[in-house]
């Protein structure tokens, strides 16, 4: 077998494990997604997952799947994008389709309901986890001190002015690209 078509199987396999054992919807398997393709297999760096977690997350549709899509893009191309989505894909499609089957029984099983609340307590804790993890790397580095009033900013525009979140997203991307061009005109002198 091929070195890249190792890595292909490394990338789906590892992508169907994820999303088979991951519970709580698409921030818990970023976490996940980030102790294995960075921690792990060391394919990404720390900074480079945050980006493509920001971008999965501003993209339209479910964020796991934009998350797999981005990841394997990132590490084999237009087949690893293929493969990690449809290595995300398969066990929620797979589940939904059993349970469907017997939808009735478990609509009405208290033990169910009672499992799904304790999953839901793990999620939220797990999901904690991952904010004050990227929280802390992101306060890290360079401009600490514009990206806290970035953060701020954000927070107080969108739930005390009350201001479209739209907007604010807005007037970020285009803060971000003035400052993209600063620096990098600032790096050429």
């Amino acid at each position: 077998m091929t070195n890249k078509a190792k890595t292909w199987l490394v990338l789906f396999a590892s992508s169907l494990a994820i999303s088979a054992v991951t519970f709580g919807g698409g921030y818990v398997i970023v976490s996940v997604f980030k102790k294995r393709f960075v921690d792990e297999l060391k394919w990404i760096d720390e900074d480079e997952m945050v980006d493509l977690i920001a971008l999965a997350q501003s993209s339209p549709g479910v964020i796991t799947v934009n998350a797999a899509l981005l990841v394997g893009y990132r590490v084999c191309g237009p087949i690893g994008a293929f493969l990690a989505v449809i290595g995300v894909a398969l066990p929620p499609l797979i589940t939904i389709s059993i349970i469907s089957l017997f939808y009735n029984a478990f609509r009405e099983n208290a033990l169910v309901g009672a499992v799904l609340k304790g999953m839901q307590a793990g999620a939220c804790a797990v999901i904690s986890n991952v904010a004050f993890q990227l929280f802390t790397n992101e306060i890290k580095g360079k401009q600490v001190l514009l990206k806290a009033a970035v953060m701020a900013g954000a927070f107080v525009a969108t739930y005390l002015l009350k201001m479209n979140v739209i907007l604010v997203i807005l007037f970020c991307a285009l803060l971000g690209v003035i400052l993209y061009f600063v620096n990098k005109e600032g790096k050429e002198r």
